[in-house]
């Protein structure tokens, strides 16, 4: 919801906080001496985190940040010229984002001008949340922030303006597990103008194709045993691998993955476009999004996308299950099934896709604001600061909540997809397919090869979380 808003100056480098100076060269003098523990003239990385660990700021990389951002003949330290120039820019910035949050101009904001600007920004805030924040950020106990109080929370803090600053809780579409059945990821206004929406597109596209490679030998067991698993045919995650690698090789652990990763792209960009239009037909002009319709729009908009690359989806399976020799290629497997089964084959399962749109993503956005309000009640003091490790937990179970619920409707899916060409009175509907499998495996024969679908959710995360960073330095998205 806001970035790192430190409890940093109330500690002992800054004990004179609520008095402090901006403009005094003494008090970043000071300031500079006191960071400067080898008394070299020069504040590096090493000695500018100890100083931030010592007011009780933790944010990852934030060291390293206002280093390079202030370190103007690149020695990789700062002098007290750069450190004061910095800190005076810095300030700057903060000064703007401070007086576009004061609407009233009283030079205070309360926990109304917090919701108001959060809301703008399409980040629905209670107002016992704008509170926490509120809280976070003041000293006296007024429940109102002056620009004192804001300054000395943000000094030492590299983000400066509102965008950065609601990132943080951003439900983010970084987390590809595979199944892209999410909400889209929301853009600011500024990103929007600016461009930067379709380099985290970009990134987060590049971030899921590397986390589907990596995966992809979990993924193809997930489908095969979903098709060819049953009370009868048992089959173990060690037997089905080796099964695999007997039958094609060690290389045909990837098979369906190409066109896995290859519809990524389409998808991505069908679905942001389609959020952006659904958004705006249900919303009056210059009125904020309501939540049910932001997740309404999200869900309009994955059914959208999933439309019109859903042929990919039935070559995906095909490609995925099919034998050493059975298809050259995604062409030849399309020219196969067009000339066998015919065009509706491009569609078998699309039925049960799509109603899994929204058990998954309801339950993946209730699940994740569900563990986001635990998180901001149990630690009211750092509800500036989830870390790293926090969203990357809350988004994880979530989407793996949104799995359990859609899973059966993914089983029965896959199988429609899989089946070969069958006289039309021999391919079962989803409901008739659904309680076949149910009578002859039970319930829990809907959720044949969860076991690896599970095992791939942790190293896609973390596989996609590291690329998508990387990804983000490389095109230059500051965030």
């Amino acid at each position: 919801m806001s970035p790192t808003m430190y409890q940093a100056l109330r500690t002992s480098l800054l004990l004179n906080a609520r008095c402090w100076d901006a403009d005094s060269e003494r008090s970043y003098q000071d300031l500079f001496e006191r960071l400067d523990t080898n008394k070299d003239g020069k504040v590096d990385v090493a000695e500018l985190r100890a100083g931030l660990k010592a007011m009780g700021i933790f944010r990852q990389g934030a060291a390293q940040k206002i280093v390079s951002s202030g370190d103007q003949n690149k020695d990789g330290s700062l002098d007290f010229n750069e450190f004061t120039k910095y800190l005076k820019e810095h300030e700057k910035k903060l000064l703007l984002t401070f007086r576009s949050l004061d609407r009233n101009n009283d030079g205070r904001i309360d926990a109304s001008e917090i919701q108001q600007s959060l809301a703008e920004l399409g980040m629905d805030v209670s107002r016992e949340d704008a509170l926490k924040i509120l809280q976070s950020m003041d000293i006296d106990g007024t429940m109102m922030v002056d620009w004192n109080e804001w300054r000395e929370h943000f000094l030492f803090n590299p983000a400066h303006n509102l965008e950065e600053i609601i990132r943080y809780w951003k439900h983010s579409s970084v987390l590809d597990i595979g199944d892209s059945l999410a909400i889209p990821d929301e853009f600011t206004e500024e990103e929007k103008s600016s461009g930067g929406w379709w380099k985290q597109l970009v990134a987060g596209a590049v971030a899921g194709a590397v986390s589907r490679t990596g995966t992809a030998p979990l993924d193809r067991m997930k489908v095969f045993m979903q098709v060819h698993s049953s009370k009868t045919n048992k089959i173990s995650l060690v037997g089905g691998f080796k099964q695999m690698i007997i039958e094609g090789g060690l290389t045909s652990l990837w098979r369906g993955n190409g066109i896995n990763v290859l519809k990524i792209a389409p998808e991505t960009a069908i679905k942001f476009m389609a959020y952006e239009q659904y958004k705006k037909l249900l919303t009056s002009e210059g009125k904020k999004i309501e939540t049910h319709k932001r997740f309404m729009a999200g869900s309009l908009a994955g059914a959208t996308a999933q439309t019109a690359i859903y042929p990919m989806e039935v070559l995906k399976t095909r490609l995925t299950l099919r034998k050493t020799g059975q298809y050259s290629g995604v062409f030849d497997c399309a020219k196969k099934i067009l000339r066998k089964e015919g065009v509706k084959a491009f569609y078998k399962g699309y039925i049960p896709n799509l109603l899994g749109i929204i058990p998954y993503a309801g339950i993946d956005l209730a699940v994740y604001e569900s563990l986001k309000n635990a998180w901001l009640s149990y630690h009211p003091k750092d509800s500036a600061n989830p870390g790293v490790m926090v969203l990357l937990g809350c988004g994880t179970i979530s989407s793996t909540c949104g799995q359990l619920a859609s899973y059966p409707l993914a089983l029965v899916r896959t199988r429609m997809q899989a089946q070969a060409s069958l006289d039309a009175s021999d391919q079962p509907s989803m409901t008739s397919l659904m309680k076949k499998i149910v009578a002859k495996d039970g319930f829990f024969g809907l959720y044949r090869g969860i076991l690896p679908n599970f095992m791939k959710v942790i190293p896609a995360v973390s596989i996609s979380y590291v690329v998508y960073e990387y990804m983000k330095t490389g095109l230059g998205i500051s965030k």
